[in-house]
């Protein structure tokens, strides 16, 4: 287990800075073009897979960093350049999380590869949970999967929302509800192979911000998969849902969500890391705007008004910054959220990227209002932060709950 800190080693800032040049080089000139069109900038992502960015070793080495700041640093030099383009080259990693936590070694090794495709021809894929009437109350989930043993098929019926990706992926990581009686323990996840008859793109979402990132419904008709495609397979899923009716049987239900929650928590600062991206890059938008521009003979960052807004925008970044670090560090070290560090570091960056997104709008006044400059994409873009991966009052709701040990509601 590493030691916590705040100083990254050689390797890891050689890796920050060949992020960073591609976010700078290739993401930025591309930002506002995408933003404009609102679909998937598949230059983009092709370029990111040439140079190895989008690509499950890359995401894979930045997992297993001991020190816990490998995703958090790539996530946040990779938001810096743009949210909405940088959402699009790691929302393929949502869905390939989930087979690399649930999947067999055999499904890993099959559906990995299909989900990113290649340099040449590049693929995504789209991780569906997310429901019309069940967004954080994930145990209102409507989708069903019956399992037909006599073709060793699963059917899934339901339609999802929300879902980066959605229907354009090439592989759907879908949650569906398998036993109704135990609610979110009644849940499994399934690949959806290419192709798959029954599964159709819905609505289109048109987005207020990160709209270089296709959001999407999908519905699901009938869809039939194999037995095969149930990640972790049917004998795995069997014995779990066994002693989930044992735990409830015995009054266990309880403990049994809090652990559900703990693995929630784990992922949230990767949220976090993003958010502090977009805050950091309106803040030097603005920092520089302000040494440069000039109102009754002297830059405006002469004036308190601005630099003090400055001051605050840089703490605040910093301290959201460490926020992420802590979590992130805590999770790889195998240490309890006992505070709902996770939440923490994911309520308050958002918040942040919020705000100073905002403040950098104000220094540029008329400017910043405009699409001549980039903080107005920012300041829309920062909007996601406090609703996608748990909102900001589920975020509390988690940490009130955690500190207090009360059913809050």
């Amino acid at each position: 287990m590493a030691e916590f800190t705040m100083e990254l080693n050689d390797d890891q800032k050689q890796v920050r800075d060949w992020i960073h040049g591609f976010a700078a080089d290739v993401i930025r000139p591309a930002a506002a073009e995408w933003d404009e069109r609102e679909e998937t900038p598949w230059p983009v992502i092709q370029e990111a897979a040439k140079v190895g960015i989008y690509s499950l070793d890359f995401y894979a080495q930045q997992f297993f960093d001991p020190t816990g700041l490998g995703i958090p640093m790539a996530m946040e030099e990779l938001f810096w350049g743009d949210a909405g383009i940088a959402l699009s080259i790691v929302g393929t990693g949502l869905a390939a999380i989930g087979v690399v936590a649930n999947g067999t070694e055999e499904q890993i090794g099959t559906w990995i590869p299909q989900m990113y495709g290649t340099p040449d021809d590049v693929k995504v894929a789209a991780f569906c949970s997310s429901e019309p009437d069940a967004g954080s109350d994930v145990g209102a989930m409507r989708t069903r999967a019956v399992y037909d043993q006599a073709k060793d098929e699963w059917v899934l019926n339901g339609t999802k929302t929300w879902a980066t990706n959605g229907g354009i992926a090439n592989v759907h990581i879908v949650v569906a509800v398998v036993d109704p009686e135990l609610g979110t323990k009644g849940h499994a996840s399934f690949i959806v192979p290419p192709g798959t008859p029954g599964l159709t793109q819905g609505q289109k979402f048109k987005k207020h911000g990160i709209r270089a990132s296709h959001t999407a419904e999908v519905v699901l008709e009938d869809v039939r998969v194999p037995g095969s495609c149930l990640l972790g397979g049917k004998d795995k899923l069997d014995e779990r849902l066994a002693r989930a009716r044992e735990r409830a049987a015995a009054g266990g239900g309880e403990r049994v969500k809090n652990a559900a929650m703990a693995t929630f928590e784990a992922s949230r600062p990767a949220v976090g890391a993003m958010a502090v991206g977009t805050a950091r890059a309106a803040y030097e938008v603005a920092l520089d705007y302000a040494k440069t521009r000039t109102q009754f003979g002297r830059p405006i960052i002469d004036n308190q008004g601005v630099a003090f807004q400055l001051a605050d925008m840089r703490t605040q970044i910093d301290a959201a910054r460490l926020l992420v670090w802590r979590a992130s560090w805590m999770a790889v070290a195998g240490k309890p959220f006992t505070s709902a560090e996770g939440s923490m570091s994911k309520l308050y960056a958002s918040e942040v990227a919020k705000k100073v997104t905002a403040q950098a709008v104000q220094i540029l006044g008329g400017n910043g209002y405009t699409r001549e400059y980039p903080v107005e994409r920012m300041h829309r873009d920062s909007a996601i932060y406090t609703i996608f991966e748990g909102t900001s009052e589920i975020q509390r709701l988690v940490i009130a709950r955690t500190l207090s040990g009360m059913p809050i509601r």
